[in-house]
């Protein structure tokens, strides 16, 4: 253990990253320029060929960040989990979406775990940073290394170590984060800390088991979920009692203790918010619990797109017009501002529920160039002065920091503003 430490500090240690997406590409270049030399990997040739001709999506990595990191020899990417055997620690972070039936989908998990099994070694640390229900380390991983005849926290580590990335952060990247770890054991603990402690510029915050940090994921995005159901309701009421909402979050935010802002959108989207929630009510039932209050806000932020539609179908009502046939411009279609990720976007439900109402849909994107909604393709048209006098109305979805709202507002016919992105009062300007 000792030794493994200190290869860790001393940056002789070889790391291996499995899975190259929104958590393991920061991760990888990240330890590749404070001096570690880690090979990526990933079981998607086109995620591969992509990334060794930078050509990737992901909005938190420059490109010139991956290409020093490639050309200085510290990244190495490739589709062989055989590249695992001559690392000292292993780090899985791979996809744990939902399956139709709302339940979690560890398949990614088990696949990148039974990957690698072969190439383990004694001295070896695996970390599993995936978010999942609580247990998933110790159920999951746990008993297929013992299977191979290891000791945990003797022959091998095991820890898991919740990732927390903020898409399209100005203010917080990996490296001021705290981060959390949480060892099977506390040798495990140990040797996990050691490590991210030679990356991670902020505290790395350890717990007494992975059960414990895979529930304090959880509880983060989901104290964010139930915050967003709560104002997203009362933005309904307020819509019903003629009063604005975000004038009413202003007057509570001048509160100087007890009060924390949230705000009202077209629904939530991204691979936290909307998903996290279910791996915990999944996991209650096995302990005989419901988590009524988790699973409500998760209906109440499910619908608000349907609540937006029927808010816009009532203002052209008063202007003696309807959805049918009506031209619609979404504003945005990833799920935040200033980033291309479209997974959960309330934007997508909001287009499948305007074309049932037999609108025309369109939209404007700079960051997100074609989107699939249905099987249908869907490209981002040009935001001209002609465009929007085309439409019938505009809808902000995604409040870009980079539209220009004045030129918006000062040539669209009709506008609603889920995100309260134009301050002026203007007489073509309705809100949520």
């Amino acid at each position: 253990m000792k030794e493994l430490i200190t290869r860790f500090q001393n940056k002789q240690a070889k790391i291996v990253v499995i899975g190259l997406g929104y958590v393991g590409l920061p991760l990888a270049i990240v330890m590749a320029e404070s001096g570690f030399r880690v090979t990526g990997i990933d079981k998607d040739k086109g995620v591969i060929a992509n990334l060794e001709r930078e050509e990737k999506s992901i909005s938190d990595v420059d490109s010139w960040r991956l290409r020093k990191a490639l050309e200085s020899e510290n990244l190495f990417l490739t589709l062989n989990f055989a590249e695992a055997k001559n690392s000292d620690a292993i780090i899985i972070c791979v996809p744990t979406p939902l399956t139709k039936y709302r339940e979690p989908n560890t398949n990614y998990i088990l696949e990148a775990t039974d990957a690698i099994l072969p190439y383990l070694s004694q001295g070896h640390l695996l970390v599993l940073e995936s978010t999942s229900y609580p247990g998933t380390t110790e159920e999951l991983i746990k008993p297929r290394l013992e299977a191979k005849g290891f000791e945990i926290g003797k022959d091998i580590y095991l820890a898991y170590s919740p990732e927390r990335i903020d898409p399209g952060s100005k203010r917080y990247g990996l490296q001021n984060i705290p981060k959390v770890v949480g060892g099977v054991t506390k040798n495990c603990t140990e040797v996990a800390k050691s490590l991210y402690e030679q990356v991670i510029q902020s505290k790395v915050h350890t717990v007494s088991s992975p059960k414990v940090a895979e529930m304090g994921k959880l509880l983060e995005n989901i104290f964010r979920n139930v915050n967003i159901a709560l104002v997203n309701e009362l933005t309904q009421l307020c819509d019903r009692m003629d009063i604005d909402i975000w004038e009413v979050i202003e007057a509570a935010e001048s509160k100087p203790y007890g009060f924390m802002p949230f705000y009202p959108g077209p629904g939530v989207g991204g691979h936290c918010i909307p998903v996290d929630p279910f791996y915990l009510s999944w996991k209650a039932r096995e302990s005989e619990f419901q988590v009524h209050f988790i699973e409500l806000a998760g209906e109440i932020n499910a619908n608000m797109p349907a609540f937006v539609v029927l808010k816009l179908n009532r203002i052209l009502n008063r202007q003696q017009k309807h959805l049918n046939g009506a031209k619609i411009l979404l504003l945005g279609v990833a799920y935040k501002r200033d980033i291309a990720d479209t997974r959960e976007s309330p934007a997508l439900k909001l287009i499948t529920l305007l074309e049932r109402e037999s609108a025309e849909v369109v939209y404007h994107d700079p960051y997100v160039h074609k989107v699939i909604v249905d099987e249908n393709l869907y490209e981002s048209v040009e935001l001209t002065q002609e465009t929007l006098q085309s439409m019938d109305a505009v809808l902000i979805v995604t409040d870009h920091s980079v539209f220009d709202y004045d030129f918006i507002v000062d040539h669209c016919k009709l506008l609603l503003d889920t995100r309260n992105a134009v301050k002026s009062k203007r007489k073509n300007v309705y809100k949520i």
